[in-house]
């Protein structure tokens, strides 16, 4: 094994526990925060951050005309619409369904890239794509097995899988600009700022500017600790270390190691925030697991 290789796998590790931690870590920030005013917080940081970098760097988008409307599309899909899902999901439902709804993410990219770039996959990843699936619905549904119906998590995960939706067709948007030579840590930087400039209309459906900005200013030390998680370590730093990952190991390969996520989000979920393992949790848990294991298992000729 190169050592280029085993760097590679050391970057995604890192990668894979600073999104592991991000799902806790949101939901603990909630607590403090409403999601838009978490989100606008966020993303100014990443904005700033962003501009900073792309400055320095000196960022290049070629063929701008046909490029940069796409990725305007890009940045609002996968920062305000698919994060806007997911926290509003997240401040309904619990970190352990959805670190297993979003288990499958890599799934849904896979399906998402057979129906609009007619990318292939075969019968047996069809066959495990479909288990996955049943084990995720199963978790979506679980409010609904519960004495009472709970119908606040059962919108949240609903939520979580719209998140999820919007999270897959974002991964076609980047796979075509990256097919354009558009580099992906540009991408991800002009992403944020474009996620700071559209959520900002909708601050007013909430509140008036100044309330939001009073709300941000005094809210306590350990809820700016989760928004600054959130923008450096899960966002700028885990970028540039997934895309470093990525350029010495096939992006197969790369993306299984999304699959350690949950690895490291649910422990938190249990032990920090007291959050209980169901038998319904661990039926969907064997569900998505046996239905990635076969999606992902490849054959090896002898």
């Amino acid at each position: 094994m190169t050592s280029y290789r085993i760097r590679a796998y050391i970057y995604l590790i890192i990668v894979s526990l600073l999104w592991g931690a991000a799902t806790p870590i949101i939901k603990f920030t909630l607590g403090g925060i409403t999601p838009l005013s978490f989100l606008v917080y966020r993303f100014f940081i990443s904005a700033v951050l962003g501009i900073v970098v792309l400055a320095i760097t000196r960022v290049h988008i070629p063929k701008p005309k046909e490029n940069l409307p796409l990725i305007v599309i890009y940045g609002f899909v996968t920062t305000t619409l698919a994060l806007g899902l997911l926290f509003l999901g997240l401040n309904k439902t619990t970190v352990l369904d959805t670190v297993l709804i979003t288990a499958v993410s890599p799934l849904v990219t896979a399906v998402a890239g057979t129906v609009f770039l007619k990318e292939t996959i075969t019968k047996q990843e069809k066959l495990g794509i479909l288990i996955a699936f049943t084990g995720t619905m199963f978790t979506i549904l679980e409010p609904v097995f519960r004495g009472t119906v709970d119908i606040s998590a059962l919108t949240g995960n609903f939520l979580v899988f719209g998140y999820l939706i919007a999270n897959g067709f974002s991964s076609v948007i980047s796979k075509k600009l990256v097919r354009r030579d558009v580099k992906p840590f540009d991408l991800s930087n002009l992403s944020f700022i474009v996620g700071f400039l559209t959520l900002l209309p909708l601050v007013p459906f909430e509140a008036s500017f100044s309330k939001v900005f009073s709300n941000i200013t005094t809210l306590q030390i350990p809820f700016h600790l989760g928004v600054l998680y959130m923008a450096l370590f899960s966002g700028t730093i885990a970028y540039a270390l997934w895309i470093k990952g990525q350029k010495s190991i096939e992006i197969s390969e790369a993306g299984v190691f999304a699959y350690l996520i949950p690895v490291f989000s649910a422990p938190l979920a249990v032990f920090w925030l007291g959050e209980k393992i169901t038998p319904f949790f661990v039926v969907g848990a064997a569900l998505i697991t046996i239905g990635v294991f076969i999606a992902e298992y490849k054959r090896r000729r002898s």
